[in-house]
Formats: C-alpha cells, structure tokens, sequence
C-alpha cells in the first residue's frame, strides 16, 4: 500500500472543486447542472479539459458514461475503476457526486505528480444521471451500462418538456461510439459525502461504506374529476389532490411502522389543472420507499399497491401505481471494502462502518465489479440542497483514503 508520505494535494482538490461549483452555480451557493443541459456539457467539457491534460485516453460510451484511462504496467490486467457523477438535483449542492469524481481527477494528478506507476491500469468514470431529477430515472447511465435495463428504453424517456434522452445526449455531443455494456474491470471505488449526520455526529472523518439499502420506486397517477370549486359540494367532489395527501400520509405512516430505520418519500407531485377555483382532478406524484433488509422492501412493496388504491378510492378516485424499479440491498465486496478500512486506519483517521441510505452508481456497478464506496461527512448531514457543506480537509480525508485504496488495488498481486 502506499506510504503515507504520497499525498494528494488538498488544495488543489478544493480548487477543482470550486471550479466545478461556478458551472451551474446558485444563488444561494449550490448549483443546477441537471443532467444532458448545457451545464451538464460544460461540466463534462470542463473535466474532459483535466484529463487531457494529464495524458489520460477519453471515451464516452452510447449513454453518455464518460471514462478517462491511465495506462499501467501491465495492459492485460483490467482496470480499476474510481469515480462518480457531475450532475445534480435541481436546487443541489456543491459536493454530491463531484467530489468522487473530482477527488479521482486528483488521484490521477497525484499518480502522475509522484511518478507512480502502477501494475494495472487505472480509470475514472463519469456516470450519466445518477440523480434522476430530470428524467425520473435515478442511477441511468450505471444502469444502462450494468444491463439493469436497455439503451432504447433510457433513450425513450422524456423530461417535463418532452425532451428524451436520446435528443438530450445528441444536443450536447455526449452519445459516444462504445457499447454501454459491462467490460472486465479489477475494481471499482466511489468516494462520496455521507449525506445524513452520522459521521459529523460520531467525529468520524470516514465512512467504510459495507453496503447499499433495498429500494423500491413507483410513478403515482391519481384521476379524479375536474369540478368548480364554488359549486361542487362536498358530496359529488372527486378531488385527486385529497385522495393524494391520504395516499401520501400512508407512505408517511408504512416509513414510520419500520422505525429509525424506515424511509419512504414524496418528493415530486404535479397537480392538473393546477388552477385556484378548480377542484384538482388529476395528481403525478413519486413514491420511493427504502429500509436496509430486503424483506420490508418486499412486505412493503407486497402491501403498499393495495392500500394506496384502496386509500384514493374511499376518496372517489382512481390510482394508477406504476414500479419503475426494485433494487435489493447490495453488500459491497469484502476485499475492496477491507482496503478501505486499512487506509484510514493507517492514516489515522477516526472511521466507522455504514451502510448507505443513497443509492449511488456504485449499487449497480457492483452487480459486475469488487466495489467498495467511501464517506466523508457533510455539515449537518444536509444534502440534495444548495446549503450542502464540507471541509476542506473533509474532502482530503476522503481523497487520500480513496488514493491509498486505489493504488493498493492497482498493484497488488494476482
């Protein structure tokens, strides 16, 4: 493993960092860079630039996954895979997702720096739309590319706009000419901010993440009638936005039924005709559950279809619930994670284990590839939010554990 007088360059990372903040950059201090927008592309432009720059080989597969590769001693082996996403939820912060890709730019620049070379080759990736903000499909470009699901059918999907993805990928140049298909890799390392307060809580300067939770996502559809709010009594009202706030108050009560460790959200809703005097008559609404065991996804997943319909009904309205997807908890591989552990342990630095309450790219790269993921923490646990916030030397925990585990990886012996 490396000595612990191979260091990244802290500040150097944090400028990386800012510089990447000011594509897409708030007013409140975060940044919008949803993903397939211009700011997307100059991102990705952006971090293109960085690795030229340090002679590494570009190429961008057909979901628009980007992967720079720096040449080992030895071109048989297969790659270890490092990295993240650069795009971000519309009102987003600063260090989701680009850490882990920036922190990757600065193992490449370190490597090179210190005129390391390592046995494999080594490559750092960014993964199209992991949040899922604009198309409703979190995880795309890791998903299409772990055959989770097809190119055609993230192509097809389309924003508010009616744009699809295909046309957003074309729009700015990033439908690269390689299959989006898995390719044999050695490993793969994902540094990410925590984005919950456990870390901070505890004083831990890293997170060994072990594994991801179970998932399970739904698009709700409530019909109901269009009616005049002044004249439609309480009788005849089919009111969709009713039904929906009980619908709602069940994804509430089925979280809390699981404790601390239940979750389940609704973070998007659309009300038609969306008009004062009108009585709503149709509601979109996301529904998203997790829980660390698979089995209260399943119950929940068994059970929440049923109730949900039955709750609009009494209401006088319909629901149609649609499973975008199901993902089972996901442990990550124990070698991979136990270079984690060692290298705070051998920089000193304060760790614990977690699970991810996330889900992260690194979920469905694992299907294919030794994956391990890295946390640091974030100021109140706060994040998908443009107050969002770390330390300098939070991020540089995190970027030379994620150094020290790579060129570990890279060099060790088959």
């Amino acid at each position: 493993m490396a000595g612990t007088n191979q260091r990244i360059d802290a500040g150097r990372l944090w400028n990386s960092l800012m510089s990447m903040a000011e594509i897409g950059a708030t007013p409140k201090g975060g940044v919008r860079r949803l993903t397939l927008t211009p700011e997307d592309q100059a991102g990705r432009e952006r971090l293109a630039g960085w690795c030229r720059d340090l002679g590494l080989t570009l190429r961008v597969d057909a979901i628009g996954n980007m992967f720079a590769r720096r040449e080992g001693r030895d071109p048989s082996r297969p790659p270890v895979l490092m990295g993240s996403h650069l795009d971000s939820q519309p009102s987003g912060g600063k260090f989701d997702g680009a850490l882990g890709v920036l922190a990757g730019l600065e193992v490449m620049r370190s490597l090179n720096e210190l005129n390391i070379a390592t046995e494999a080759p080594i490559e750092l990736v960014n993964w199209t739309d992991e949040e899922g903000s604009r198309f409703g499909h979190s995880l795309m470009g890791s998903g299409v590319w772990s055959g989770v699901f097809t190119p055609d059918k993230a192509y097809a999907l389309r924003d508010v706009d009616g744009i699809t993805v295909g046309e957003a990928l074309d729009s700015i140049g990033f439908r690269g000419e390689h299959p989006a298909t898995p390719f044999e890799a050695d490993a793969y390392f994902e540094l990410h901010i925590e984005q919950g307060p456990i870390l901070e809580r505890e004083a831990r300067q890293i997170g060994v993440v072990t594994g991801a939770q179970a998932q399970v996502w739904y698009d709700a559809v409530i019909t109901g009638q269009d009616s005049h709010a002044g004249t439609t009594p309480p009788s005849t009202r089919r009111d969709a936005l009713l039904a929906a706030a009980r619908v709602i108050e069940l994804v509430d009560a089925t979280m809390r039924k699981r404790g601390e460790d239940g979750r389940g959200t609704v973070g998007f809703l659309q009300v038609h005709p969306n008009s004062r005097n009108v009585v709503p008559g149709e509601v979109r609404f996301s529904v998203e559950f997790r829980h660390p065991t698979v089995e209260q996804v399943e119950a929940i997943a068994g059970s929440f279809p049923g109730e949900a319909g039955k709750a609009a009904a009494a209401n006088g309205c319909q629901l149609q619930l649609t499973e975008l997807y199901r993902i089972p908890a996901q442990p990550f591989d124990a070698s991979c994670v136990a270079l984690v552990r060692a290298a705070a342990a051998r920089l000193g630095y304060a760790s614990r284990d977690i699970i991810s309450g996330a889900g992260h790219d690194a979920v469905y790269v694992a299907r294919h590839v030794p994956t391990a993921m890295i946390f640091t923490p974030c100021k109140d646990g706060l994040s998908h939010n443009e107050g969002e916030s770390i330390l300098p030397e939070e991020a540089a925990a995190g970027c030379q554990v994620l150094f020290e585990a790579v060129l570990a990886r890279a060099n060790r012996e088959r």
